[in-house]
């Protein structure tokens, strides 16, 4: 693999040109099938290039999205195995959204803030389907991260939300947590607008810590009753 990222350097290869075929591969590193085919999977997952069924590997346009879709897996299972690593992961949310909404603050156009108060009500008209509703509230913090104008941003915020999703969805079936979520980001919504980065980032604080502090608190009543 190391030797093909080599190749694809020195030769130039853009995203969307082709690589050679496997059998050209095997004869250019005098190497076996299962060692490119290994090799070109790989790269496939880590989202450097693309294979299609018949056809030769192409190379891939990297992303941010791309990488921390490639250790999703991995994040997944350390998070299910090791509490204090879910408790490491929330505190890094938490201080990387509220410096996340400073920055949309002091950078929002009024077509920013029209975009987040759009996403608001088909947030609001998701009330109707709970997974929607958990969906709905990933781009909505996706979208502040749009705002800031940082491109590795919105792969983060996204992928965050992604790796705490199946410790958090079952909280959304919580009484109230749902107007509670709607009403949270109506007034991060309105400190954008006013471009008060206090005011945004205190919103988005008392918002995380009240998400985490519900998961405690389920965590322990589970614990008790089992």
């Amino acid at each position: 693999m190391d030797r093909l990222m080599e190749m694809i350097r020195e030769e130039g290869h853009v995203a969307g040109d082709q690589l050679p075929s496997e059998r050209e591969l095997m004869d250019r590193y005098g190497v076996g099938r299962p060692a490119v085919r290994e090799a070109l999977q790989n790269m496939a997952q880590l989202g450097l290039i693309s294979i299609a069924h018949g056809e030769r590997a192409r190379v891939a346009k990297p992303s941010f999205e791309n990488l921390f879709d490639s250790i999703a897996l991995t994040t997944s299972g350390i998070l299910r195995t090791s509490p204090q690593s879910l408790q490491d992961l929330k505190q890094a949310r938490l201080l990387f959204e509220v410096q996340m909404v400073r920055l949309a603050a002091e950078q929002a156009t009024p077509e920013d803030v029209a975009r987040l108060r759009s996403l608001l009500d088909a947030h609001h008209a998701s009330l109707v389907d709970l997974n929607q509703f958990f969906h709905h509230d990933m781009l909505f913090h996706r979208e502040i991260a749009v705002i800031t104008g940082n491109a590795i941003f919105p792969g983060l915020s996204e992928a965050l939300m992604g790796w705490l999703s199946e410790f958090y969805t079952h909280l959304v079936r919580v009484p109230g947590t749902e107007e509670l979520t709607l009403n949270e980001h109506g007034r991060i919504i309105d400190a954008i607008a006013a471009r008060d980065p206090d005011a945004a980032e205190q919103g988005m604080r008392e918002h995380i810590l009240r998400a985490n502090k519900l998961y405690a608190q389920h965590q322990q009543n589970d614990g008790e009753a089992r």
